[in-house]
């Protein structure tokens, strides 16, 4: 997991980064398959459309010479800043690979499915004012190309990469942000050597935490560093047909309990699990009602999303206990 940084400004003991207005963002956006191109197009149009401009845009290219090439030749060499994953491949690999181009005081990501709101950086730079924040983020809306589907609860967007039910409505402190929409000063990505590549994203089983588990290190080693949800700094997520199954969100949430397994077995369990008590024992409860009660009300979907939420919270826990125990007879 070895990650360079470009200039002496970063890692511990570096020069602080500068505040308000002079903060520079550089804005990386992770990308791994042509079947997205038209996706990862959009996504940098919007970042090159903001209101407060980045400092750079970096598209970080995992394990795919084809379309590395084919992203050369859509953008003029100096406008978007082209790198390519040499670590080990996955989400966590091509993040780190971005990092280490990036040369602003604040380091963004962006999914490459995902298009940001022109004032998403007007919104979420601000936060670093405070110089205690070491991360923000802000919310997700999905892009459904299909219409949603009646069953699919708002409480499991994060099925789907977006905000869901149960998260702050306001500018908040929180665990951590979503990954399609975060962003952290550079120099403490620099002080934990980056995002774990053992953990998260790669070609297989949709898994996840990877930014959970940095934000999670980085509040161990820096006691009384914020993580700040700004809800304000808007990004919209597509959502393609396959996403919108009950197959998906059950093999999702499969992957997120064997994710948080292996997140607890890095971080511990009092970290790695802080914000799923609430949600699990408060929001899924009131969701499960608020379902039935629609369907009582003649909405055929409550019914449909009652059943979801209770499936998925079971499918979830039993993801967590067989990546409990996998971990355990590897111990």
């Amino acid at each position: 997991m070895a990650m360079h940084l470009n200039d002496a400004t970063s890692g511990n003991g570096g020069t602080p980064s500068p505040a308000g207005a002079q903060l520079r963002v550089s804005v990386v956006i992770s990308a791994y398959t042509g079947e997205r191109w038209d996706a990862l197009r959009d996504a940098v149009a919007s970042v090159q459309a903001q209101t407060r401009p980045a400092h750079q845009v970096i598209v970080s290219v995992d394990h795919n010479q084809a379309l590395l090439e084919q992203a050369r030749g859509a953008w003029p060499e100096g406008s978007v800043v082209l790198v390519e994953n040499t670590e080990p491949q996955g989400l966590s690999g091509a993040r780190n690979a971005g990092i280490s181009a990036a040369t602003g005081d604040i380091v963004a990501f962006l999914d490459d499915d995902a298009a940001a709101d022109p004032d998403w950086l007007e919104h979420l730079t601000p936060v670093f004012d405070d110089p205690a924040v070491v991360s923000a983020g802000g919310s997700l809306s999905p892009a459904w190309i299909e219409p949603r589907p009646a069953w699919f609860p708002r409480e499991f967007d994060w099925v789907i990469g977006c905000s869901y039910t149960g998260m702050p409505t306001g500018r908040a402190d929180v665990r951590n942000a979503i990954g399609a929409n975060m962003a952290f000063r550079r120099e403490a990505l620099g002080a934990v050597d980056g995002f774990h590549s053992g953990i998260g994203r790669d070609r297989g089983l949709p898994m996840g935490c990877e930014e959970t588990e940095i934000s999670i290190r980085l509040r161990q080693q820096q006691p009384g560093a914020r993580i700040v949800y700004e809800p304000a700094a808007h990004v919209r997520h597509l959502v393609t047909p396959g996403r919108g199954t009950w197959n998906y969100f059950f093999t999702r949430c499969w992957a997120e309990g064997r994710s948080k397994a292996l997140l607890t077995d890095l971080v511990g369990s009092g970290d790695g699990l802080s914000s799923e008590r609430t949600y699990a024992t408060r929001t899924l409860p009131l969701g499960v009602l608020h379902g039935l009660r629609d369907a009582v009300r003649g909405d055929a979907g409550g019914l449909g999303r009652a059943a979801a939420i209770t499936g998925g919270l079971l499918v979830t826990a039993a993801g967590y206990l067989r990546g409990t125990l996998a971990r355990g007879r590897a111990a």
